[in-house]
């Protein structure tokens, strides 16, 4: 078995610069698709935001390494549905896989999108669903500043686009300039494409993928992780998510689910979501 030859990445995280998902990848993303077979010890699952939020959830170079010594020098399948999240938490999980003494393969179970799309490049073979997408961008960060500040920052970020780009051409041998084009748009690769284009190697079979439970709990618990990840986004802390979300829902917890949100729930309710319409 030949490895593949990827290219280390060099990580350098910038104090007070925060990485962070897109509007656009969290809202492609359906957190309940997951693989159909059961993991074994040697699967790893990437099913989250990349990188810890304050609540202690997020897929972390820290677990993934953890995961890897106790698998040792054995095969590993990782399965991958996420939106992205901290670019340079991603980077270090690229390079944990990709240092890895024995084969890597990648499952695109749903999205791959920035930070996951570059985990996913670790793979010596990686398999997409036809429904699945990989996104590629410039690295996208939330920072402050005035115009000198901000230009300082666009600065430091061109290496990190660069290495991205170097990535994705050693994985698929498109010209890096051609690589730097698209994450430049923010190209969304659906799974034909991905294969066309060399980003996978094959597609996977309808039945290697499930979807959860029953609709309507696959349309519940997707929008209670995307709404935890947007009151994430706009300051709120998890406790009072899940009081403003039982209140959205009718109820409080604990109490009755035909409950009736008070006045002041209720425009506390619509500031929160006025908030997070403008994320």
């Amino acid at each position: 078995m030949t490895l593949m030859k990827l290219p280390k990445a060099d990580i350098a995280a910038r104090p007070g610069l925060r990485s962070d998902v897109t509007p656009k990848s969290l809202t492609r993303w359906n957190p309940d698709v997951r693989s159909a077979a059961d993991d074994t010890d040697a699967t790893i699952s990437v099913l989250d935001v990349i990188g810890e939020d304050y609540w202690g959830e997020g897929v972390t170079v820290k677990r993934i390494m953890a995961a890897l010594r106790a698998i040792g020098d054995r095969d590993v399948t990782v399965n991958i549905n996420s939106p992205g999240g901290n670019f340079f938490e991603g980077l270090a999980i690229y390079n944990a896989l990709r240092d890895h003494p024995a084969k890597v393969t990648v499952n695109v179970l749903g999205v791959a999108a920035s930070a996951a799309s570059v985990i996913a490049m670790a793979g010596d073979e990686i398999f997409i669903a036809r429904a699945g997408f990989l996104m590629i961008h410039n690295t996208w960060v939330i920072a402050a500043g005035d115009r000198h500040a901000l230009t300082e920052v666009a600065e430091w970020l061109k290496p990190f686009d660069d290495v991205s780009a170097d990535i994705y051409a050693a994985r698929t041998g498109i010209d890096a300039k051609v690589i730097g084009d698209m994450l430049d748009r923010e190209t969304w690769i659906a799974g034909s494409a991905a294969v066309a284009q060399g980003f996978a190697d094959g597609l996977l079979a309808a039945d290697e993928i499930d979807a959860g439970g029953d609709t309507q709990q696959r349309g519940d618990t997707r929008a209670e992780k995307k709404f935890d990840v947007m009151a994430h986004k706009a300051g709120v802390t998890r406790s009072e998510a899940r009081e403003l979300l039982a209140a959205l829902k009718g109820g409080k917890p604990g109490a009755a689910p035909h409950g009736k949100p008070g006045a002041a729930d209720t425009e506390e309710i619509r500031n929160l979501l006025s908030s997070l319409k403008s994320i």
